[in-house]
C-alpha cells in the first residue's frame, strides 16, 4: 500500500507525528511505504512549515508542495468563492499526486477541508481525538465537552474524511476509561469547582492547566500516534485495503478496536 502524507506543517506536532511513525516502522521492520508527502505551504512561507519540509528532506521522502495561501489569494482577486476554490485547488493537488500511485492518504495536521472529489478518489484517513459518535472539533473542544458531560470514557478514532467534518466512516479506534481510583480525585476537584462556576468559566480561568483536562489530554496524546501507526501497520500487512475511496478489512469488521496493541505500544515506549 503506497501511502501519501498530507500536512500543513504548522507546528512541532506535525513534525513529531511524521518522524515518530517513520521511526516506529523502522524499529519494527514494517515496510511502511510513504510514497509522497504533500504540504500546502511552500519553502519560505513560514518557519514552522520550513522545519517540516526540512524534516521530510532529511527522511528522504518525496516532497510535493502547492501553496494554498497563494492559491486562495489569487482566487479572491478573481472573485472566486471558497467552495469553488477548494474544488480547484484540490484538483491541482490530485494532479500533482498522480505520478506517485497512492492508495491511501493520511491527513496529519492538514488544516484544509478537502474537496468532495478528493474524498471520492482517495481513502483519506483523519485522526480525531474522540470516540465514534463523540464530540467534534479541536482536541481542546473535545475535552471540554467530555468534562461538561462527565463522560465515563474517551479515546480516539481514525476515520475517513468526508465533507462532514469528524463524522466519516470509522476505520479504527482505541478507548480508555475516565473512571476508577486514579481518576476519582480529579473528578472530585472538578465537580467542586462546578458548584460555583460553569465549565466555560473554568475553561476561561484555567485553560489547559486544569488538572482533569490536562490528564485526559496527556493520556489521549500518548496514544494517538500509536493508534495511527497501528492502523497504518494494518495497511502495510495487507489486513486493510482500499477501493474507490473506501476502506475494507480482510477478515474482520470495521472499525477495528486497536486498544490492545495501542496499550502494548504505550507500555513499551
Amino acid at each position: 500500500m503506497r501511502i501519501g502524507w498530507l500536512s500543513t506543517g504548522r507546528d512541532q506536532a506535525a513534525c513529531n507525528l511524521l518522524a515518530d511513525v517513520v521511526a516506529r516502522a523502522q524499529q519494527d521492520d514494517i515496510p511502511l511505504d510513504i510514497a509522497a508527502v504533500f504540504c500546502d505551504r511552500e519553502p519560505g512561507e513560514a518557519p514552522e512549515s520550513d522545519r517540516f519540509i526540512e524534516l521530510v528532506e532529511r527522511l528522504d521522502l518525496p516532497l510535493v508542495t502547492l501553496s494554498s495561501d497563494a492559491s486562495w489569494k489569487a482566487a479572491q482577486a478573481l472573485g472566486v468563492d471558497r467552495a469553488t476554490w477548494r474544488d480547484e485547488y484540490h484538483r491541482g493537488v490530485m494532479d500533482l499526486l498522480v505520478p506517485y500511485r497512492l492508495g491511501v492518504l493520511v491527513m496529519a495536521g492538514y488544516m484544509l477541508v478537502v474537496s468532495p472529489a478528493m474524498c471520492r478518489r482517495y481513502a483519506l484517513l483523519n485522526l480525531h481525538p474522540a470516540l465514534p459518535g463523540g464530540p467534534t472539533g479541536s482536541w481542546q473542544e473535545v475535552i471540554w465537552q467530555l468534562l461538561e458531560a462527565e463522560a465515563a470514557e474517551t479515546g480516539a478514532m481514525v476515520h475517513l474524511a468526508t465533507a462532514q467534518l469528524d463524522r466519516g466512516p470509522v476505520v479504527s479506534t482505541f478507548r480508555f476509561a475516565l473512571t476508577g481510583d486514579d481518576w476519582a480525585p480529579l473528578w472530585a476537584q472538578f465537580r467542586e469547582k462546578r458548584q460555583t462556576k460553569s465549565v466555560a468559566e473554568i475553561a476561561a480561568a484555567e485553560g489547559e492547566s486544569e488538572p482533569l483536562f490536562a490528564e485526559i489530554r496527556r493520556r489521549g496524546e500518548a496514544r494517538e500516534i500509536p493508534l495511527l501507526y497501528q492502523t497504518l501497520r494494518q495497511f502495510a500487512r495487507g489486513k486493510l485495503n482500499t477501493a474507490a475511496g473506501a476502506v475494507f478489512a480482510e477478515s474482520s469488521r470495521l472499525p477495528l478496536d486497536l486498544t490492545e496493541p495501542v496499550e502494548a505500544e504505550v507500555a513499551t515506549r
